[in-house]
């Protein structure tokens, strides 16, 4: 089976457009995917003069709708690329109805996160949670299982070289010399605590559970590797759970944020918080299968109507310098007030049409704000020609430096159980210093070294029920896995699991489904992590509002999505913060005289985040 050439041409991802797919992505009933439809599927043709447009229909355009909808706001429109709603959040139905989510998994965390007051005040978390037994089976590649005593003895120590990672940031501690990541640190750990083990297979054996335990960091942190990820910027850090150990997190000190109480799984799947997010939005409000082509932010009168100015032609006596008009608007409270028109009785209080966006299918809209919340894995293949003028240099840089990396699922799915009841996950304990000790970077990365080595990035199979496995793989390694069939990487899944359980018998799946997210148009990824050479001000300048004039009192481009919030970036909870926020710069400053945060009356994550009320 291992010398059978596979496929290489890519089958159908359920993460693309599908038939059906809309309706398994809010719930029963239509759920979520009932307010959205294409401009074909809606009888009232939508308009193309509002107030504000918001450029995608994911967790933050979302959230920014349901703000301005919040504060007397309905003058809007979404533009949504794919078929649906949700962006990063979709769930499909596999045998006998069991829903799986593609994209995000577990709410992270409770105290301060919005999501989880919202699911609690839509009835979708379980008030009882009775945690299952989770026993690990850490078997190597000749079937060899590990005993749990080294199993735990490792993970403790691994344990403790993550804290470490913390101290750095906390007492101003200077890292070893040439020591800047993540990887680099840890690796530096294990090798100082490998030095006294003398026998060189128990050396190997403890090498490869910390190898285990670092490609699961990857899928975490959503990268190829984690020397890769800068040492002072570290974020979360989730680990495994391993029979009598606790499932615990860490949370750095350094730019990301961790919200305190666990990982919190929606026994009606994530994608159900879709549903009352989108039930508010008028049907008519969300476009779908429209793909923006062209923002035209900064635009100037002429006798012959609007034009987009050209950043190098301005009259050299403007003020309209590039950092006045993109950075912070200057001038005095009472020109800003001045330049404030309204010809309507909504809270949007600003003159609308000066803001143009151009569609791939031709249609063309005019508001007077954007609100962005494009992923940056599409900002960074196509944020020179999107926008018009380009992006001030400052926030293309940031788009550059940051990084948004490939985490994709395997699900396999079978006719009956062949797992032990009581084993709820199999680490795969990989002999990596055997095949990457003389490898090159360069060798590593070949198209020649990924085909026969992609599937080892794989550390386990874990049980979502006794007929369904999952998977997980990153880095280039996922970017590869994307150019196979679904074929071919379940004949390799079954070659693993037969050799790592030594059963030949281990049953071919009767379905696989994997995820392409990094294929995607409409994401080119996961998540956002911050690698060396990046800070958390790179995040911060993404958030940067744009103004078409110094004059401005309201900004021509505000920006939203995970990939904004510099304390939480990489979740669902900080796409929703950023939408709200992202909303706010866009509402009147004198009324309403109370800004509605939430419509449950809890404020919580907006102290978290520190959001000043004026």
């Amino acid at each position: 089976m291992g010398d059978k050439e596979e496929p290489t041409t890519p089958a159908p991802s359920p993460t693309e457009e599908a038939p059906g797919l809309e309706a398994v992505v809010g719930g029963a009933g239509g759920g979520a995917g009932a307010p959205g439809g294409s401009g074909s599927d809606n009888n009232t043709t939508p308009p193309t003069h509002v107030k504000v447009v918001i450029i995608g229909a994911g967790m933050a355009g979302l959230s920014a709708a349901n703000h301005l909808l919040q504060n007397g706001c309905e003058d809007f429109i979404i533009l949504e690329a794919r078929g649906r709603i949700g962006g990063r959040i979709v769930s499909i139905l596999l045998g006998n109805n069991q829903k799986v989510e593609l994209g995000a998994n577990w709410i992270h965390g409770v105290l301060g996160n919005p999501i989880f007051e919202l699911a609690v005040q839509h009835g979708l978390v379980s008030v009882v949670n009775v945690p299952k037994p989770h026993k690990v089976v850490a078997t190597m590649e000749d079937g060899h299982q590990v005993p749990f005593s080294i199993l735990q003895e490792i993970y403790e120590a691994y344990v403790c070289f993550l804290r470490r990672c913390d101290e750095y940031f906390l007492c101003q501690y200077s890292p070893p010399p040439d020591i800047h990541s993540v990887g680099e640190h840890i690796n530096y750990e294990i090798e100082i605590y490998l030095s006294s083990v003398q026998d060189p297979k128990e050396k190997r054996l403890k090498q490869s559970i910390f190898n285990c335990l670092l490609k699961r960091e990857t899928c975490i942190t959503g990268c190829n590797n984690m020397n890769e990820v800068d040492l002072l910027e570290l974020g979360e850090m989730i680990l495994p759970k391993c029979d009598a150990l606790i499932l615990t997190i860490y949370a750095s000190s350094g730019s990301y944020t961790e919200l305190q109480g666990g990982n919190i799984v929606l026994p009606s799947g994530y994608s159900s918080i879709l549903k009352p997010l989108g039930a508010q939005i008028p049907k008519q409000a969300i476009l779908t299968k429209c793909p923006v082509k062209k923002i035209h932010w900064k635009r100037k009168k002429t006798f012959t109507g609007l034009e987009t100015v050209d950043e190098n032609s301005e009259d050299e006596n403007s003020d309209d310098s590039e950092r006045t008009v993109t950075e912070v608007p200057t001038g005095g409270a009472g020109l800003r007030g001045g330049s404030v028109e309204s010809n309507s009785s909504s809270n949007c209080d600003y003159p609308a049409g000066n803001v143009r966006v151009d569609c791939e299918d031709g249609r063309v809209f005019h508001a007077a704000h954007v609100i962005c919340t494009i992923p940056l894995g599409v900002l960074k293949h196509s944020h020179r020609t999107l926008f018009d003028p380009v992006l001030p240099q400052y926030k293309q840089e940031s788009i550059e430096n940051l990084m948004f990396g490939t985490v994709d699922k395997i699900f396999l799915e079978y006719e009956r159980p062949f797992l032990s009841a009581d084993i709820s996950e199999i680490m795969l304990l990989w002999d990596d210093d055997k095949r990457d000790m003389n490898s090159s970077e360069e060798e590593l990365a070949s198209e020649a070294y990924l085909s026969k080595n992609w599937f080892k990035k794989i550390y386990s199979f874990a049980k979502v029920t006794d007929t369904l496995l999952l998977g997980w793989v990153s880095g280039r390694e996922a970017d590869y896995m994307e150019t196979l069939s679904h074929e071919a990487v379940a004949e390799k899944c079954t070659e693993i699991l037969r050799n790592f359980l030594q059963d030949p018998y281990v049953p071919k799946p009767k379905r696989c489904v994997c995820t392409s997210w990094k294929s995607q148009n409409f994401t080119g990824g996961a998540y956002t992590s911050i690698p060396v050479g990046a800070t958390q001000e790179d995040i911060e300048n993404l958030a940067q509002p744009l103004y078409a004039t110094p004059q401005a009192m309201k900004p021509a481009i505000v920006f939203a999505g995970e990939h904004t919030h510099s304390s939480f970036y990489s979740t669902v909870h900080g796409a929703y913060l950023s939408g709200r926020t992202a909303a706010q710069h866009l509402l009147g400053s004198e009324e309403p005289d109370e800004i509605v945060m939430e419509s449950d009356g809890s404020d919580l994550s907006a102290w978290i985040q520190g959001i000043a009320l004026d």
